[in-house]
């Protein structure tokens, strides 16, 4: 009895215990894991070299009669073609229809000559665009295709008064236009979360990789600050925030263009509302008097120094090396001065040098495939125990 009553209470106290369940475990987010870059050499699949219309003055955005033609220069935006496009092609279209024409020619095929023909099209004129070469065959096709609207904008003591309030008005319109691509099929235009690594905290440039700075003082003009409500702004990583054994990180979204696919939809979207593209070189200005438009856009970028005799263009060479792509790498970086940016043709690889000057007055495009080995070789280090 004595046992059974022992029981009893022992099942009387469990009975009257509270019994709890776990609640349901809400689960953590998880952080992007990154993937490895692929830095051997073998990858490389292409090395390409683009010449950068640099203007001391900035770009040239202007009139010009020239025999019986009304010429709208554009060109001369160094490394910002892309970036500038839409508000530069914007000033032009305004400059071209001032007269009330409804029929205009462009020359050139490139970032702003089909951003321009767009605008101009788009206002009510009738539009035929004349290139001796059209995409992926253009100096604009070679682009890194980054927004870098200040990359070799102009020199500092040589732009006009006027030129920073026209630079931003560019700036501004093109940053909105670009907006308008992004989500569309085939990325033209997307966000890339992109990864500054510093070897000395701080300092971008530390043990930096690329070919020598041309001789001379040239100091580039800079008005980044008057873009500051522009964007995303950059982080600052803690350490267990990344994988890169590196002294500091940062991170930011960085607009980036898929040139290839950007510029088939903006030479489609041309087509489709009745644009032409006629195959035409042009030698000299005289030539243009064989054109039935009364306005003509010059669109040519560094081939307007050849054909306008315009000796106020200075070529700056930009090389970049093509990894095979890695649909899985979905970020980019900076690290001692290497930019790597993921695109859906390859992965872009640029050894950009200790500064800007690096390619001024640079005319060769012969590719430089030691130039991509190094930047690569800079590179590993970052992915060794991965």
């Amino acid at each position: 009895m004595v046992l059974a009553g022992l029981g009893s209470a022992g099942l009387t106290a469990c009975a009257t215990a509270p019994v709890t369940s776990p609640g349901p475990v809400r689960p953590s987010f998880q952080r992007q894991l990154l993937a490895r870059l692929l830095t051997d050499p073998s990858r490389i699949s292409r090395i390409t070299v683009c010449t950068r219309p640099f203007r001391a003055q900035g770009p040239r955005i202007e009139v010009e009669t020239v025999g019986d033609k009304r010429v709208v220069h554009n060109y001369g935006h160094g490394g910002s073609g892309w970036s500038l496009s839409w508000g530069s092609a914007s000033m032009a279209r305004d400059l071209a229809l001032a007269g009330g024409a409804r029929q205009v020619a462009v020359i050139g095929c490139g970032a702003l000559g089909l951003t321009s023909a767009l605008q101009i099209q788009r206002a009510g004129a009738q539009v035929t665009i004349y290139a001796a070469e059209r995409t992926p065959y253009t100096r604009s096709a070679r682009a890194t295709g980054v927004w870098s609207p200040q990359s070799r904008i102009g020199l500092a003591d040589a732009v006009g008064a006027d030129f920073p309030a026209r630079w931003e008005a560019m700036a501004r319109a093109s940053w909105a236009a670009h907006h308008s691509f992004i989500g569309l099929d085939g990325d033209p235009v997307r966000f890339v979360d992109t990864y500054n690594l510093h070897e000395v905290p701080g300092d971008a440039k530390a043990g930096a990789v690329g070919p020598a700075p041309s001789p001379g003082d040239v100091s580039f003009a800079r008005f980044r600050g008057r873009l500051a409500d522009l964007g995303p702004d950059s982080r600052d990583l803690r350490s267990d925030e990344h994988p890169f054994p590196v002294a500091s990180a940062d991170v930011f979204p960085n607009m980036t263009f898929n040139v290839a696919e950007y510029a088939r939809q903006l030479t489609e979207a041309f087509l489709m509302e009745g644009g032409r593209i006629v195959s035409r070189v042009f030698h000299h200005p005289s030539e243009l008097a064989d054109l039935a438009e009364p306005v003509v856009v010059n669109c040519t970028g560094y081939g307007a120094r050849a054909l306008f005799e315009d000796r106020s263009l200075i070529p700056v060479r930009g090389q970049i090396g093509w990894l095979t792509p890695q649909p899985e790498l979905t970020y980019g970086l900076n690290y001692r001065a290497v930019s790597m940016v993921p695109r859906h043709d390859g992965i872009v690889i640029q050894a950009n040098g200790l500064n800007e000057r690096v390619g001024y007055g640079v005319e060769d495009e012969m590719p430089d495939r030691a130039e991509t080995e190094q930047a690569l070789a800079a590179l590993a280090p970052l992915f060794a125990s991965a």
